[in-house]
This record gives structure tokens, sequence and C-alpha cells, in this order.
């Protein structure tokens, strides 16, 4: 689950929750009209600014807007890069 890349400063990168492909009545959802998912699992952390620490740590699901962070694909897979600020919730 970890990645080879270390963040700098207060970033994180995040692996995207997987589209949804049906619908909770059974309707199937054509490429086209999936949303980008806004739920994912951090998979690495930076260390922070000098004034303060990250609340997020590798493992932790989180929330984050629907246009937050910056697609980056490594290695064949699609991971968000974007600032702690710009997370909204950690799950569970």
């Amino acid at each position: 689950m970890s990645v080879n890349i270390k963040p700098l400063a207060d970033r994180v990168i995040i692996e995207p929750a997987p589209a949804e492909t049906q619908t909770a009545s059974g309707i199937i959802i054509p490429d086209t009209a999936k949303e980008k998912p806004q739920k994912g699992t951090v998979v690495a952390v930076g260390n922070g600014k000098k004034e303060e620490s990250l609340t997020v740590k590798v493992g932790d699901v989180v929330l984050y807007g629907k246009y937050a962070g910056t697609d980056l694909k490594y290695e064949g897979k699609d991971y968000l890069i974007m600032r702690e600020e710009e997370l909204l919730a950690i799950i569970g």
C-alpha cells in the first residue's frame, strides 16, 4: 500500500477509492457518468510544517473536496497529492 514517494511539508498522497459502478437500486453507471470519488486512503505523508505537525497518518481513510489535489500517476496507479488543509475529515 505504501509508495516510494515522500511528500514535502504538509502534503499527503492519497489513493482514491474506486468509483461507484452501480447505484443502490442496482442501476449500472456508465463510465461517462461516473463521478470522481471524494474518499481515499492516505499512503504517504510529509513531515509537516515547522510550527505544526500533521494530523493524518498512513492508512487513514479521508474525505476531500471534489476538485481537491493534483492527479498523479505512479507505477501505473492513480493517486492524488494535496495539502493536509484540503482534507475535510478522517473516517473511522
